[in-house]
C-alpha cells in the first residue's frame, strides 16, 4: 500500500500565523510585521499567508484577539464555571451553581487577569485600544463586562461607561512601564534642578515593585469612587 510521505514542515495554518506574528510584534513592534518576514519565518511563500488572512491588518486583529482570549471571564459566570474570552473553559469542569461575585470583586479580579494577559504582550496593546471590532474573543470580554454589571443593577448607560473606563486604565497601565521610565544614574537627577527626584535612579530596579503598585492604587481608587456611585443610584429618591 502507498503512503503518501508527511511533510517536512507542518502544514500553514491561521494558529501558525498568528504565533508568529505575534512573536515578530512583541521582539520588533508592530511595523516588524510584514508578510515577506511572516513568510521567511514560516518557510513559506508570501501568497500562502493571503489563503488566511486577507490583511498584514487582519492578522494584527487575530494576535489581538488571541490575547484576549487569554483573559479569565469565570469571574462573571454565575454557574461558577472557569471560562475565558476564547470560551474555552479554564477550570477543571465541575457543576453549575456557583454564586456570581459581587460587581466590585469581579472588576477586580478581571482587571488583574486582563493586565496579566497583557503583560508579556505591551506592543500589541495599540490593536487592542481601537475597541473589539469584530473580533470575537474582544466582543465576549465587553459582552462579559457589560452583562454582569447591569444584572448587578448598573443602569446600562454607567454599564457602558464603566467597561470604557476599566478598558482605558486596564490599557494605559500596559503601554509602558513607569519605573522603566527613569535611568539607572543618580547622576542624571541633580538635586539643584530635580529636588525631589533623589531617589529615582532607584526605580528601574523596583519596576515590578513601582508598577504593580500604582496599578492597584489606581484600581482601588476607581472602584471605591464607583462603589460610591452605585450606591447613590440605590438610594430611594423622595
Amino acid at each position: 500500500m502507498w503512503r503518501m510521505a508527511r511533510p517536512r514542515k507542518p502544514l500553514l495554518s491561521r494558529d501558525r500565523i498568528v504565533e508568529a506574528a505575534g512573536a515578530l510584534v512583541d521582539a520588533e513592534g508592530l511595523e516588524a510585521v510584514s508578510t515577506r518576514r511572516l513568510a521567511a519565518a514560516l518557510g513559506v511563500s508570501g501568497p500562502s499567508l493571503y489563503n488566511h488572512f486577507r490583511t498584514k491588518d487582519a492578522i494584527l486583529e487575530a494576535v489581538a484577539d488571541a490575547v484576549s482570549a487569554r483573559v479569565d471571564l469565570s469571574m462573571f459566570d454565575a454557574d461558577g464555571d472557569a471560562v475565558g474570552a476564547d470560551g474555552a473553559g479554564r477550570g477543571e469542569g465541575g457543576g453549575g451553581g456557583g454564586a456570581r461575585r459581587d460587581w466590585r470583586e469581579a472588576l477586580h479580579a478581571w482587571a488583574h487577569s486582563y493586565r496579566d494577559a497583557l503583560a508579556d504582550h505591551p506592543n500589541i496593546v495599540p490593536v487592542l485600544a481601537r475597541g473589539p471590532g469584530r473580533r470575537p474573543a474582544g466582543l465576549r470580554l465587553a459582552d462579559a463586562v457589560f452583562g454582569a454589571m447591569t444584572e448587578a443593577g448598573w443602569p446600562p448607560a454607567h454599564a457602558t461607561r464603566i467597561g470604557a473606563l476599566m478598558r482605558y486604565f486596564i490599557l494605559g497601565s500596559a503601554v509602558a512601564s513607569f519605573a522603566r521610565g527613569f535611568v539607572d544614574d543618580e547622576a542624571a537627577y541633580d538635586p539643584v534642578d530635580y529636588p525631589h527626584l533623589g531617589q529615582a535612579h532607584l526605580l528601574a530596579e523596583r519596576r515590578r515593585e513601582v508598577d504593580e503598585g500604582a496599578f492597584e492604587t489606581g484600581l482601588t481608587a476607581l472602584l471605591d469612587g464607583l462603589s460610591l456611585q452605585y450606591e447613590a443610584l440605590r438610594e430611594p429618591r423622595t
